[in-house]
């Protein structure tokens, strides 16, 4: 049977990930074959040296405003656009509840939650507990939790936090979207030869769903898409 293998790179703790997560799922909704679409969520990390442990950070527009070198209000003005962007995609996103922490653990739990069946449910609950419940997602009790929420076993869980299983995965993820000159995501790659950066609108991601379905790997893509060179 035909299937479409689409391949996204993401961070739990990137908003714009969250609301992509949710553009390609209205995207593959509205495509012929729905069925036929594999995704499989490939980890990538914003800031590999956040530490592990959930800090207070303060106001996140102050945040946001000495990260990219704006003004406090200019900061807000953004996350008021996000919010509101990710409000119309059915999410609700509570910058003020937001714990910053380092993300790697989540994304082993991505992974064993692949071996058992509920990859995108891990992925979406991660990025809720983020996003919108404040938890803090790099806490073992926490991620143990989210863990008997998708249905894992809790023993296995554990024994994947206390150790380094699935590590490798995570960093052979990193390891290919600096291969492909990834720097920012969302990032999707469709079929393994039709590329689409950042969270582009549903009609983008349908577009390309019905591009890669239809055309082999070289056709000329539709405007606002772009072949993959690798």
């Amino acid at each position: 049977m035909k299937c479409l293998d689409v391949d996204v790179w993401s961070d739990i703790a990137c908003p714009w990930c969250y609301v992509g997560k949710r553009r390609l799922e209205s995207a593959r909704a509205s495509f012929a074959h729905p069925e036929r679409v594999r995704v499989r969520w490939r980890a990538f990390e914003l800031d590999p040296a956040a530490p592990r442990s959930a800090g207070e950070m303060g106001p996140y527009a102050e945040r946001l405003a000495k990260k990219y070198g704006m003004s406090r209000a200019e900061g807000e003005k953004r996350l008021r656009h996000l919010t509101e962007l990710a409000a119309i995609e059915g999410l609700e996103l509570r910058f003020d509840r937001i714990r910053p922490t380092n993300t790697f653990d989540a994304h082993r739990l991505v992974a064993l939650a692949r071996t058992r069946g509920v990859e995108d449910l891990a992925q979406e609950r991660l990025m809720r507990a983020y996003f919108t419940d404040g938890l803090a997602v790099a806490d073992p009790g926490v991620l143990a939790g989210l863990g008997d929420e998708m249905g894992l076993d809790r023993n296995d869980v554990h024994d994947v936090l206390a150790s380094d299983a699935y590590s490798g995965e995570v960093r052979r993820d990193e390891d290919r979207a600096r291969q492909l000159g990834i720097s920012g995501v969302p990032f999707f790659m469709l079929g393994q030869h039709l590329a689409v950066s950042g969270a582009q609108p549903s009609s983008t991601l349908a577009a390309a769903l019905e591009e890669a379905w239809t055309d082999p790997p070289g056709a000329a893509p539709p405007e606002g898409l772009t072949p993959s060179t690798h």
